[in-house]
């Protein structure tokens, strides 16, 4: 990602988690959550509890927010009702007009996964929102579909404008990964270039989805009331994934 401020500048080396044992409590300056909630998309139980055991998935490195492809997709599957022939339609038609088949491919499966947790309302309006609007729902979709995205949404960028922090850097992604990495060995395996792909990839989805500037300040977030109603339909409100004080 680029930018002009210090706020966003490349880390030099990916961090590596605090030397000591695991059953050890972190610092005070830590904040690390034992337990969270996930999604599963085709759950109708809401919310399920996510041990600390359990492993991020770390895929999100194709593309960014993806909300271009979303608002072509999406009605695809209002008529077809079937993700699976979606996919293959999409990748047959080159619906994302991508450069190359196997670029098509990722693209596809990407922008596939994240709309399918999505709710019915939330798919049937998104090809009509405004820009703007289908921004914050990809986000929602990012944070719902990874784990390791809502958690750093709602533990740092949203906490930081609690807290009039004002911006949001990679220096704070660091220490956000860093506490995780304590309880998830996955996150310490991850390559130094891997490591860094993903941190540019989440900047890069905050700004797209108007969250952060390119230079890191946070952007407080005015939600429509059509993306509130379907954010609060879920208990807790996805509306804890943005940098706004409605809840």
């Amino acid at each position: 990602m680029t930018g002009s401020a210090v706020a966003v500048q490349p880390h030099p080396r990916r961090p590596h988690p605090p030397n000591y044992p695991r059953d050890t409590p972190p610092p005070p300056s830590m904040s690390v959550v034992i337990h969270t909630l996930i999604y599963c998309p085709f759950s109708k139980g809401g919310p399920m509890r996510h041990s600390a055991d359990s492993r991020y998935s770390l895929s999100f490195t194709t593309g960014g927010l993806l909300a271009r492809e979303a608002a072509v997709l999406a009605p695809v599957y209002g008529k077809l009702r079937d993700w699976a022939k979606v996919r293959d339609t999409a990748v047959e038609e080159n619906l994302l007009q991508a450069r190359t088949h196997s670029t098509g491919v990722r693209r596809v499966r990407e922008t596939l996964n994240r709309l399918s947790v999505l709710s019915e309302r939330e798919l049937e309006i998104l090809a009509d929102v405004t820009a703007t609007e289908r921004g914050h729902l990809m986000w929602a979709a990012a944070c719902r579909r990874y784990q390791l995205i809502g958690e750093f949404a709602e533990e740092v960028l949203h906490e930081r404008f609690l807290t009039l922090a004002g911006n949001v850097s990679y220096e704070d992604y660091d220490t956000f990964y860093r506490a995780k990495a304590m309880w998830h060995d996955e996150l310490d395996d991850v390559t130094d270039l891997s490591y860094k792909k993903l941190r540019q990839v989440l900047f890069k989805m905050m700004v797209e989805a108007g969250l952060v500037s390119k230079q890191g300040a946070i952007e407080p977030v005015l939600l429509s009331a059509r993306v509130t109603e379907c954010l609060t339909e879920r208990s807790p409100s996805d509306i804890r994934f943005f940098p706004t004080r409605t809840v």
